[in-house]
């Protein structure tokens, strides 16, 4: 087993770890749309319009993540 067998594996193993930030971002973003929304239920097409936009952004994270994952093996 060589060094470059394991570098590989270490790559998905950071990856996954970094997944967590993003995972907890969307989670973050999609419960405060649903406490503004049981707040204030008018206002639930604006913050479903924010809401997408920091899910993209959110989301972006995880994107990079795994394209450095490969570009970096």
């Amino acid at each position: 087993m060589t060094l470059l067998e394991i570098a590989g594996n270490l790559n998905v193993i950071g990856y996954g770890l970094g997944a967590i930030g993003p995972g907890i971002g969307v989670g973050l973003v999609f419960a405060s749309v649903i406490q503004g929304t049981a707040r204030q239920p008018e206002a639930k097409g604006a913050l479903m319009s924010t809401a997408w936009i920091g899910f993209a952004v959110v989301e972006a994270l995880a994107l990079f993540g795994i394209a450095l994952a490969f570009a970096i093996n």
